[in-house]
Formats: structure tokens, C-alpha cells, sequence
């Protein structure tokens, strides 16, 4: 499963450290023992390969005393996660030997690491790509002698693996003689978890410029500069070394090894000197790789296909009603994912008791939160357990309760986009406030969402215009578009279409074209141009398919009116010219019409919902939300005054308008394209007389285009 991989306790290249069960005496120097290890993790990827290739790994406390630990037949048991080696240990010095006698049966002497070919680093990029950087701690992901490691350590290209040479330091490490008396000690901390090399570690001495050969019977133990590992295992290459040396089967650097000099020990017979030891390297999980987004170019190349994402999330468990979320590091895993890749959780919503319960309603939330299957990879992540850079796919939409991991700081620095499918189980279609609210922090935050949207076939991101606190869902490629756009609007009803389309279709085009010969702000050559509607039928899908037919984006605000069985609405369907889009619940209708954000709005013959749209646009321009732009009203003079004029008049009258008479000159009756265009023009021309310095049209709007 894949919460294994989430398992801090366990790499998947090593099983944890296996106790002596039976051990025989062969020779003074020499005892065979059996060695078992339990509780080994199910992603061990030993189980996996030939045994060939799985090595017993000794103690480094026992190595730098001079014992040699070799496996000599393995035993995996996949079903009971559990292995048995039959191991060689041999004393190469004295105080081994004493060592050795001491070794029983209950003692943790080693463990087994998993060489797997397709985990070996083969090129070098992959090692000097970290070098200068840290982890959230601020330690190296990977230096020798300082931040940088970059002079000391050499990173070579040899036989289709990545070798680094590791320079020691000028001296070898030796014993005082009152080692013997801490042996005794060591052989009982063995049997117990106790970390106990430190304990070594006061009796060596460094002798410097000591000569940095072998003789039989010798055990060299040399040392580095300051070594950080933390993205890869390494591993000392025997076959590398001079001729003569071999160093001991403690030869596995873990890839938790910071600022350390650690012992290196070698044996044989060779008087060359010893000037540096190979490595040859491992990679970790993907998750703990330490890799950022920006070096995944097969994740980045990826994602920008739409099929691959849709194909994706046919992975994920069945049923579609239960939650699934997965977390992608890299390229190869996004291609092949399958359902055991993902967390699949049924979780239900159920009423939380209210603040008057506070204590009670918090550990409801918490629970909620933690039955959620994204919670085990944002935790991780906050944790420090997935270390990688990547993208959350998430069947839906994540609950506005997790905004509090979302936006902590670590998930906020390796969690570089949220995929989803569906905004909401319970809703379908439709965001809830909470809902918008979240996206807007993320927004904030910098963490990109997109939705892998069935509707339209195509992947919409999140996108914000400067300056507004809501935004559109807006289709790859068109994100730059809509955030420069000038933005029109279409507001009618979703009953009639209407006669206006060829009228609609040549306003549009002239404006198109009128941004080759203005320099206004608004509008001026290269200005991109969106259009926004309701998303319904009607008046609003013809406005969508005419901007789409003018290479408009094509937007929409839409409801969800389905589950209002009572009400007499049939604006139920999404058009299918819609491309870029946001979606609301029937009971945020009010706030959902604020968050349209028109530049122009256009109204053509509408219903209840066009009256508060037209009575909330002047709204706007009262109370200076929005500038004093031209609002286009498409129709005869004698509808408009049936519906705006009595009720202007009546607010004149009664002093309720005074000093915003002039929001009546933001108003344009027309006809036809060519008047509508003319009151464009004279606004991009700074021409129009509009705004609190202009007239007061006593219809409430003006009826005659004669400037």
C-alpha cells in the first residue's frame, strides 16, 4: 500500500537490524551465526530482485573494531516480512577477537541492503545538482568540507555508474588500550537499541600523518572531511579500491549522514597509500529524494498533456463516490500509476456540534481531517518524511478543514500544484464559499490549482486578476490572456435568445478591431478580450459562442440550480461554450453575481435576474467599486424605460439619488453594433460624457446616441 512509503522508520532499500538466533564456533578468528530480522517493511525492494544482488550490511560499532561480517546464504519471506542469513564473521585484529567472543545469541549485529541495478545513480548531474543545497534544516543535501562540497568531492562517470571519490584526511585512527575494558559494554548495548559508537569513538585517537597503508592482520581506519548524505545511500565500490584493499561489508553510507567524518574500514595487504575511498550511489524512494520540481522535466513535459492527467485519474479506485488522493514526485510514476498508488477513503460529512462544544467540536474536526486520504501526504510532508518536490491529485476538490496543513509552511514549499476532478462530493459541479475562500489562500500562497475538468475535456488553473479576491478557472495556455483581458459581459435572459446575435457578433468584431487604432489603457493594440455570462442557455450561450467563435475567451459564472425542485428555472445546463469558468451554490447567488467583475457589461431582454443585475452594475458605479464605465442596453427605448425610467424618476423625486443623478450617463440605449461601437469609440477617445462631471438623462439612461 502506499502509506508504507509514507513509513518514517523504513527505507525501502534496507530492513531493519536483524538479531543473532544460533551461532556456532568455527576457529579462533572465526564463528558462523544465524541472523534474523522481522518486521521488515513490505516495500523492502528485496523481495523484489534476485538475491545476487541483497548483501548483509555489518554494524559500523563492530567493523571499526576489526569484524568482518559476510553473508553466506539469505532466506526472504515476503508473507511474514521476514529474512534469515546465515553470516561469516571473521576477526581481523585482536581486540575482533575479543569482540567476537562476546557476540551471543539476542545480539543486533547488521542488516540487509537491496543493490538494486535500477536505483544506481548513473549519471552525475543527478549528485551535483545538490550541491549547494540544504535541507529545511539548513544542512547540505550533499557536500564534503563545507555548503558547497564541490572541490573535494570528485563525481566521475565509470562503467555506467556515478563514482565520487572521497579524499581522506592526512592520518589514520588507532585504539588506546582501554578499549578492551569498554568491550564487555558494547556487547551489551547490542542487545539493545543504544546507539553505542560514540562510546567507541572516546577511545580512537587520531594520529596524523600516519601512513595510510595495510598489512594482514591490520584494519585501516581512515577518515573524511565533514560528509553530508542525506539524498542517496552510498556505497564503497570494493573493485575501485587499490589493488590489495577491501573494505568491510559496514560499507553503506545512510542517507541521514550529516556533518561526519566517519570511519571508513579497510583491510588486506598493500603498501601503496591510500589517498581517497569510491562510492558508488543509490537512489531513495522518490519521495525522499529530496528533488525539486523545477529538475522533474518528465513531470513538467507531463503535465502540460491533458490526456496524460484524464488518464491519471482513471486510476483511481473505484467507487467515484469515495475520496482518492495521491501524491506525484516525478514523471515515471504520473505514467504508470495505478490504484494501489492511491489512497482511497468513503468519508462522510455529519453535522459538528457547534461552538457551544468547543472542545468536542475541534476533535470531531480533527478526526474529519484525518479520515481525509490527502492527510497522510500533506502530514508526511509537514513531518519531513516526503521530502521531494510535487503535485497533489486529489479526486476532490481538498475540504476547506485542511487549509490549515495546506498552507503550512512545509506543505506550502513542496506541494507545487493541486489536481482535481470534482469540486465537491456532496455538490458535484459547485464550490461552496468556504470553498472559494480556500482558493483564494492558495492563490495567495502560490500553490497553482487546476481542475481536470470532464465538463470541458480540458485542465482549467485557478487564476486571480491582480486587485480582486475571486477568480476563474481559466484553460492552459489562455492564463496570461485573462489576466490582461479588458472584460465585457452579457447579462439577458436564459429564456430567449433573442434577435441580437448578428448584432452581438459585429460589436465584438468591432471592437477587435478598434484596438489597432487606440492607446487607452482598456484598450490598445494586442489587448486581449474576454466575454462573461452566466453560463446558462439562452441569451448566454449565444454571447459564449459568439466570443468563442472570435477567439474570445469565453467565460462564465455559473449556478447550480438542480437541487432547487421547487423553483421554475431552467438554467440548469451548462452551455458548451463555456471554456473558462467559476461555479457557485444556489444559496451564494448574491455573492456570486458581485464576484462577475465586468469592465463593460452588455444587457439585452432579461427577467427578475437581469433587474438586479442592472440595479446592482449601477450600484457599483455608485459607490465607486467600479469606474464610470458604459454599460450597453440592448433594445428598443421603449423597454427601458418600462424598466429602469419610473423607478429613476420616483428616486429623483423622493431625494434618494442626490448627487448620484449622474450614474444615468453610464447608460447607452442602442439598437444596433454601429451605435454601440460609436459609444465605445467616444470612451476610448476620452470623448464619451460620462461620469459625475456629465450630464443627468432624465430617463435614466440615455435614449439618443448624438455625440
Amino acid at each position: 500500500m502506499i502509506e508504507n512509503f509514507l513509513d518514517p522508520h523504513h527505507y525501502d532499500l534496507v530492513t531493519p537490524d536483524g538479531i543473532i538466533t544460533s551461532i556456532k564456533k568455527i576457529s579462533e578468528n572465526k564463528t558462523e551465526a544465524i541472523v534474523s530480522i522481522e518486521k521488515i517493511s513490505p516495500i523492502f525492494v528485496g523481495f523484489d530482485i534476485p538475491l545476487a544482488f541483497i548483501f548483509f550490511n555489518i554494524k559500523s560499532t563492530l567493523a571499526q573494531l576489526g569484524l568482518e561480517g559476510i553473508g553466506l546464504e539469505y532466506e526472504l519471506d515476503r508473507e511474514k516480512l521476514c529474512a534469515k542469513v546465515r553470516v561469516e564473521f571473521c576477526a581481523i585484529v585482536k581486540v575482533a577477537r575479543e569482540i567476537l567472543n562476546l557476540l551471543e545469541v539476542g545480539t543486533f549485529v547488521g542488516r540487509l541492503f537491496a543493490a538494486d541495478e535500477r536505483r544506481r545513480v548513473r549519471d552525475p548531474d543527478y549528485l551535483s545538482r545538490m550541491f549547494g543545497r540544504s535541507d529545511r534544516w539548513g544542512d547540505p543535501l550533499l557536500s564534503l568540507g563545507g555548503l558547497q562540497g564541490g572541490n573535494d568531492l570528485v563525481l566521475e562517470k565509470i562503467d555506467g555508474r556515478t563514482i565520487a571519490y572521497i579524499s581522506l584526511q592526512d592520518g589514520r585512527v588507532a585504539y588506546d588500550s582501554s578499549i578492551y575494558s569498554l568491550l564487555p559494554t558494547v556487547a551489551k548495548a547490542l542487545k539493545t537499541r543504544l546507539h553505542i559508537r560514540d562510546l567507541v569513538r572516546l577511545h580512537q585517537k587520531w594520529v596524523p600523518h600516519m601512513s595510510r597503508t595495510v598489512d594482514e592482520g591490520e584494519i585501516l581506519l581512515v577518515r573524511t572531511l565533514p560528509l553530508h548524505v542525506r539524498t542517496v545511500f552510498g556505497h564503497v565500490v570494493d573493485e575501485l579500491l587499490p589493488l590489495g584493499y577491501k573494505h568491510t561489508t559496514a560499507s553503506i553510507l545512510q542517507p541521514d549522514t550529516q556533518a561526519s567524518g566517519d570511519i571508513y574500514e579497510l583491510y588486506g595487504k598493500s603498501q601503496r597509500e591510500l589517498t581517497d575511498v569510491p562510492l558508488e550511489f543509490y537512489t531513495l524512494e522518490p519521495y525522499r529524494e529530496h528533488v525539486f520540481f523545477s529538475d522533474r522535466d518528465q513531470l513538467q513535459t507531463a503535465l502540460e498533456d491533458h490526456h496524460v492527467l484524464f488518464k491519471a485519474f482513471s486510476t483511481a479506485p473505484q467507487p467515484k463516490d469515495d475520496r482518492a488522493s495521491t501524491f506525484v514526485v516525478k514523471g515515471q510514476q504520473l505514467l504508470e500509476l495505478g490504484p494501489h498508488d492511491w489512497i482511497s477513503k468513503e468519508t462522510h460529512w455529519h453535522q459538528f456540534p457547534g461552538r457551544e462544544h468547543g472542545t468536542r467540536q475541534a476533535l470531531m474536526i480533527e478526526r474529519y481531517v484525518q479520515q481525509q486520504p490527502c492527510f497522510p501526504f500533506l502530514k508526511a510532508i509537514d513531518d519531513g518524511v516526503i521530502t521531494s518536490q510535487g503535485i497533489l491529485l486529489t479526486r476532490y476538490f481538498p475540504s476547506p478543514l485542511m487549509k490549515r496543513l495546506l498552507l503550512s509552511e512545509q506543505v506550502q514549499r513542496h506541494l507545487k500544484g493541486i489536481y482535481f476532478q470534482y469540486p465537491s462530493r456532496t455538490h458535484h459541479n459547485s464550490f461552496s464559499a468556504e470553498d472559494r475562500a480556500l482558493l483564494h489562500d492558495l492563490d495567495k500562497y502560490a500553490t497553482p490549482v487546476f481542475w481536470v475538468d470532464e465538463g470541458t475535456g480540458r485542465i482549467l488553473q485557478y487564476i486571480q486578476k491582480p486587485d480582486h479576491d475571486s477568480g476563474l478557472f481559466v484553460p492552459l495556455g489562455q492564463t496570461q490572456a485573462f489576466l490582461k483581458s479588458t472584460v465585457f459581459g452579457v447579462y439577458g435572459s436564459n429564456l430567449l435568445e433573442g434577435s441580437f446575435e448578428r448584432e452581438l457578433h459585429v460589436l465584438l468584431e468591432g471592437i477587435l478591431s478598434m484596438r489597432e487604432e487606440m492607446t487607452h489603457p482598456m484598450l490598445h493594440k494586442g489587448t486581449p478580450l474576454a466575454l462573461v455570462t452566466g453560463g446558462g442557455p439562452g441569451a448566454m450561450e449565444v454571447g459564449n459562442r459568439i466570443a468563442k467563435e472570435l477567439h474570445i475567451l469565453s467565460c462564465a459564472n455559473i449556478v447550480d440550480f438542480s437541487r432547487q425542485s421547487d423553483a421554475v428555472v431552467k438554467e440548469q445546463k451548462q452551455n458548451k461554450f463555456v471554456e473558462a469558468k467559476m461555479t457557485y451554490r444556489i444559496d451564494k447567488l448574491v455573492e456570486r453575481q458581485a464576484e462577475f467583475n465586468l469592465d463593460f457589461p452588455i444587457f439585452l431582454t432579461g427577467g427578475i435576474g437581469t433587474d438586479f443585475e442592472l440595479s446592482l452594475e449601477e450600484v457599483r458605479r455608485k459607490v465607486g467599486a467600479t469606474a464610470a464605465l458604459p454599460v450597453l442596453l440592448f433594445g428598443t427605448s421603449d423597454y427601458w424605460r418600462a424598466k429602469i425610467s419610473s423607478r429613476f424618476a420616483c428616486n429623483l423625486a423622493a431625494g434618494t439619488i442626490e448627487g448620484s443623478e449622474w450614474i444615468s450617463n453610464c447608460f447607452y440605449c442602442v439598437q444596433t453594433a454601429e451605435q454601440g461601437l460609436k459609444v465605445y469609440r467616444a470612451f476610448f477617445n476620452g470623448t464619451l460624457p460620462i461620469g459625475k462631471s456629465g450630464p443627468i438623462y432624465a430617463d435614466g439612461f440615455c435614449a439618443t446616441i448624438d455625440f
